[in-house]
């Protein structure tokens, strides 16, 4: 900022209100999901949902049209910086979204999304869909309305504008054209997949594993790999996610004392989720541009960081003793089980399930195509909300030969996405799945070693990379911007299929 930009001046500090206003509601929302008694949730919902409406009357502050109007004006004169310049571009873009929409939709969205998601926590454990089915209703009934009121600013399609706020500038179409590739390989490759693992069945390792010594290998290894504790913690929750804000980054998992290996892996995937946000550029955070570029960005992070890296041989090698010292007794019972070539293939095992969050790559991206049709026929009216476990069903005997009728605990009530009204976010996961296949492909290109630096517990080399080509980049480039300088193209589907094919295929 120079003085003579006087009004990029002003819109910064408007943004480092919201900022912290939306600082204040990510902490909420953690605790929401992690600590607050169940008795807590209507009047939290009330809070919550002030929080929003205030929040929402700063980001439409009449003033901020004419002040983005003048900002601009200052950047092209040359008053601003790149990175001032991409600042104004994303305050821009922020400021129409938050245009479109009435307070009052705001507010009566919040409140939906607060008692289905409250509601979904209890009634998603009794399998009891009639009762979620109204409050589920009643979020997409306000998300269409939010839906038609961006669709309509923005020209764009009603699905299109809201997966245009988690993944800018992406549009459905294309997404289809990403997943049809998709749809017609997985078909052909997993009955291969499937096939080869017959005769190579892992062990698995016999608990019971406590929950103490579980949390005990989280913490050692997300230090080992770079989470910062200093700015962030480790909890429980009933669907792990990475929230909180990058000087406190929050994040959760849970447990089950029979089994360790889904936690595991869990935590070192919101690992990834939060080395991302811990690593954006501290001089921006405050601002538009300093956000993560987009859900699928976010989302490659933590898939480079699960399944590029954390289900490699290279960083078995690295755990296998690690996990083996955290379970002394079941080690000792069954030393073979907790062998590094044991390990890798326990946590390559592929096998077609009915939950997306403990898919294996390879039929992962089934889960979320079946997503996206039902939220964009759901977005345009095609598709009603007591319609949506026949869907379901039909979608889910067709991708991975699994019916799920009746049971909506493990069928259409897993996710938390719909209930919070998270809406045209779920592509944004195989996107981010492609994004992390291509990242990796050019840092293993780009570093030597780089496998023998991972099986040493040396993760620094991969860190150092992706914070000088994606971390530290905030949201000053486009998507295809990023991708581009980091890896040579745009996006596409051939690196995700070579690794699959070497992985599953082709290791010995």
């Amino acid at each position: 900022m120079t003085p003579e930009a006087p009004h990029y001046q002003k819109l910064a500090a408007h943004h480092r209100r919201l900022s912290h206003l939306g600082h204040v509601e990510a902490i909420v929302s953690w605790d929401e999901a992690a600590m607050m008694p169940e008795g807590g949730g209507p009047s939290r919902a009330e809070a919550v949902a002030t929080l929003r409406v205030l929040a929402h009357e700063l980001a439409t502050d009449p003033s901020l049209g004419e002040l983005l109007a003048r900002a601009e004006e200052e950047g092209e004169r040359g008053a601003l910086g790149p990175w001032e310049r991409a600042n104004v571009r994303e305050s821009r873009r922020l400021w129409v979204r938050e245009t479109c929409l009435p307070a009052a939709l705001v507010e009566a969205s919040s409140r939906a999304e607060s008692r289905s998601e409250q509601a979904w926590r209890k009634l998603r454990g009794q399998n009891d869909w009639e009762s979620f089915r109204p409050l589920l209703a009643e979020v997409v009934d306000r998300k269409r309305e939010v839906a038609r009121c961006l669709a309509e600013r923005l020209g764009l399609g009603p699905y299109d504008a809201l997966l245009d706020g988690y993944e800018p500038g992406a549009r459905a179409r294309a997404i289809d054209s990403l997943f049809g590739d998709l749809r017609a390989y997985l078909p052909s490759v997993l009955p291969a997949i499937l096939e080869r693992q017959k005769s190579r069945a892992p062990l698995e390792p016999e608990g019971p594993f406590p929950v103490a010594q579980q949390r005990a290998l989280g913490l050692a290894v997300m230090a080992k790999v770079g989470f910062d504790f200093n700015h962030g913690r480790l909890d429980v929750s009933h669907h792990p996610f990475c929230g909180g804000v990058p000087r406190d980054v929050r994040i959760t998992t849970r447990y089950d004392e029979k089994d360790f290996v889904k936690a595991f892996m869990g935590v070192l995937h919101e690992t990834g989720h939060a080395r991302y946000e811990q690593n954006l550029p501290g001089a921006w955070l405050d601002q538009p541009v300093g956000r993560a570029r987009s859900m699928s960005v976010h989302e490659s992070q933590s898939l480079l960081q699960e399944m590029q890296v954390s289900r490699s041989r290279d960083f078995m090698t690295f755990a296998a003793p690690l996990i083996a010292q955290a379970f002394p007794e079941a080690a000792a019972r069954m030393p073979q089980a907790f062998t590094a070539e044991n390990l890798h293939r326990l946590y390559t095992r592929v096998r077609p399930g009915y939950i997306r969050v403990d898919a294996d790559e390879v039929t992962y991206p089934c889960h979320v195509i079946l997503r996206f049709e039902i939220e964009q026929a759901l977005v345009e009216n095609k598709l009603q909300v007591r319609d949506i476990p026949e869907a379901w069903d039909a979608a889910m005997t067709a991708l991975l030969g699994l019916r799920t009728e009746g049971n909506y605990t493990n069928g259409c009530m897993q996710d938390v996405h719909w209930p919070a009204g998270l809406i045209g976010y779920f592509p944004t996961y195989t996107l981010g799945a492609l994004t992390a296949a291509q990242l990796f492909a050019a840092a293993r290109r780009e570093l030597s070693g780089l496998g023998g630096s991972i099986a040493g517990g040396d993760f620094e080399p991969l860190g150092q990379w992706l914070r000088d080509r994606v971390w530290s980049q905030g949201s000053q480039l486009s998507t295809d911007e990023l991708l581009v300088r980091a890896t040579g193209r745009t996006l596409g589907t051939e690196d995700f299929k070579r690794h699959l094919e070497s992985r599953y295929l082709s290791e010995a």
